[in-house]
This record gives C-alpha cells, sequence and structure tokens, in this order.
C-alpha cells in the first residue's frame, strides 16, 4: 500500500506551529496511562512519542508504510528514552494481523480525508480494538483550504477532501465493526476530534 491521497510527513518544525502539545491534545480525547495504543500512519513519531509518554506503561505501536520513517521515529524514542513505543511496518487495513494484541485505542490523525475505501479501513481498525475500545479520529474541518493557513500559507488537504465532522461520523458508523460516536471535541484552530467506542 502507498501513501493515502494527498498525504506526506511534515516536518516538526510545521507541526509544531499546528500542534504544539501534541500530548495534551492526546489527553484531550481520552488517551490514559495504561492505554495500549495504535497510531496508524505515525510517520516519525511526532505524536506516538507524545502518545508513549502519555499511555506508559502501555504500548503504543506506531504503524507506518515507510520504514525509513519508523527507523527514524525508533532513534528519537532512544535519544529520548522512550521505551514503550514500537515501529510496526504494514498495510494498516491489516491491522489485527499486524499487532501482537488488540489495542484500547486507534489513533487515526489527520489522515482519515485521504484514505480510499474508509469504511473497509475501519472495519480492520475496529477488528484490533480490544473490547470496550475507541477509535479517535482528528481531522481538518470542512472549510476552504485558502482559510486554514499557517504562517500565511494554506495549509491542509484540499477542500473537496476535507469531511464535517457529521460526513466522519456517518462513514465510521456505517462501517462493519459497531463503532458508536461517544464525543466530539474540538481541536483550534483547525481541528475536530471524533471518539468513537466499540
Amino acid at each position: 500500500m502507498g501513501r493515502f491521497q494527498n498525504t506526506g510527513q511534515p516536518d516538526w518544525d510545521w507541526w509544531g506551529r499546528v500542534w504544539p502539545t501534541p500530548g495534551e491534545t492526546l489527553r484531550e480525547l481520552g488517551l490514559e496511562p495504561g492505554d495500549t495504543a495504535a497510531e496508524i500512519g505515525s510517520g516519525n513519531g511526532y505524536f506516538a512519542l507524545p502518545a508513549a509518554r502519555v499511555a506508559d506503561p502501555g504500548t503504543v505501536y506506531a504503524v507506518d508504510v515507510d520504514a525509513s520513517l519508523l527507523a527514524e521515529l525508533e532513534r528519537l524514542a532512544d535519544a529520548q528514552g522512550i521505551a514503550n513505543v514500537a515501529g510496526v511496518e504494514g498495510d494498516a487495513r491489516d491491522l489485527a494481523g499486524l499487532l501482537p494484541e488488540p489495542v484500547d485505542v486507534g489513533l487515526l490523525l489527520n489522515a482519515f480525508h485521504g484514505i480510499p475505501e474508509p469504511e473497509s479501513f475501519v472495519s480492520g481498525i475496529s477488528e484490533a480494538l480490544a473490547p470496550g475500545g475507541r477509535l479517535v479520529v482528528v481531522n481538518w474541518r470542512d472549510r476552504p483550504r485558502a482559510e486554514t493557513r499557517v504562517e500565511g500559507e494554506p495549509r491542509g488537504p484540499p477542500t473537496d477532501l476535507r469531511l464535517s465532522p457529521a460526513a466522519t461520523r456517518e462513514v465510521v458508523e456505517d462501517a462493519p465493526g459497531d463503532l458508536t460516536l461517544a464525543r466530539e471535541v474540538d481541536l483550534p484552530p483547525f481541528h475536530y476530534g471524533l471518539v468513537f467506542e466499540r
């Protein structure tokens, strides 16, 4: 599997302007100490590493198709003394087959807009969740790209790929896997988070 449509790996300085406190965001979305989690499309760990700090002693599985980004994540984890993050290379549509255990939380951050056939993708995540597990989806708000500017430049996915919270909810709840919206979280200035439960 290649990258999702219109996705790439922004550098950490760029992420820092949009998400200055990723650990606090993850706590706000319900990640807790002791949770096991899988971040799908983790890249080099901008969210996976803070997730590991929040979830400690639980394990965070950083899932990505790019081995070089996972190798960078491993170097960063070693440098920061983070021992509870594990890189997993592979196609996240077979998430249950990739992970060594069911997880309490699936994290899909800033990537839902680019997923082809999202219903089957969501179904695969649901299969990887432990009973009572949660799926957290963070999306760009459905505003014109010209209005979502970082340092004066339009950022985020093209306008036509953006989904409203209602549209994201519909896709997730209609997918096989019995996920139901538990809460919506406003993540200013450009994002929202939806927390689904099994």
